[in-house]
């Protein structure tokens, strides 16, 4: 049964974790892929259930600092459709701080810039705690090394990707121990748009 299909089913989350969990990595990507935004919003929904996700999903403990990790992702944005599929690229900053550094690897980036972020919890944050345990937030960049091959770190204010990013921040939720899903928000906004996120490692 692919992931649509057990969405549509009305699987339980546990269900779907195993399911995630046990499949091979290209398994994986091909259900997550084939969600539209019906799909993916569904599973937002049914991931609130879910253990809460933390950074160490998206740059596992084992990783060294400033060593980035690929999640290959795709968006529910009014977009062609190879426009769609992107890979968010995370990295653990070398002063040990408890958040991520991290860009957007797109075919627009040249267009529209990197959009960097940095990723943290939303612990602290009473009002978006229920949105996701993670928020990968545009209002902020970088702000040490990040890996070489990276673009340059400009801010969300600069360029056409002041349109795309600036005052946006994504709100996350666990789905499995490879993939997870996202809400995006304009302010304090829902614009009812997600994407689905696959770990490569």
């Amino acid at each position: 049964m692919q992931l649509s299909e057990m969405l549509k089913a009305g699987a339980p989350l546990p269900e779907i974790t195993e399911w995630l969990d046990r499949a091979s990595s290209s398994q994986r990507l091909e259900v997550a892929f084939e969600l539209g935004r019906s799909g993916q919003r569904s599973l937002y929904r049914l991931a609130e259930a879910a253990e809460p996700i933390t950074l160490e999903h998206f740059v596992p403990e084992e990783m060294n600092a400033v060593e980035p990790v690929h999640h290959r992702g795709r968006n529910t944005l009014p977009l062609p459709p190879k426009h769609r599929f992107f890979e968010k690229r995370f990295c653990r900053p070398r002063d040990g701080s408890s958040r991520l550094f991290g860009y957007n690897h797109s075919p627009s980036r040249k267009l529209i810039g990197p959009g960097y972020f940095v990723a943290r919890s939303t612990a602290k944050e009473p009002a978006w705690k229920s949105r996701g345990a993670i928020v990968v937030d545009y209002y902020q960049v970088p702000d040490g090394e990040v890996p070489p091959s990276w673009p340059e770190v400009v801010p969300n204010t600069k360029g056409l990707q002041r349109f795309v990013f600036n005052g946006t921040r994504d709100f996350m939720r666990r789905v499995s121990n490879h993939v997870s899903i996202g809400a995006a928000y304009k302010g304090e906004k829902a614009l009812d748009h997600y994407f689905i996120l696959v770990r490569e490692i």
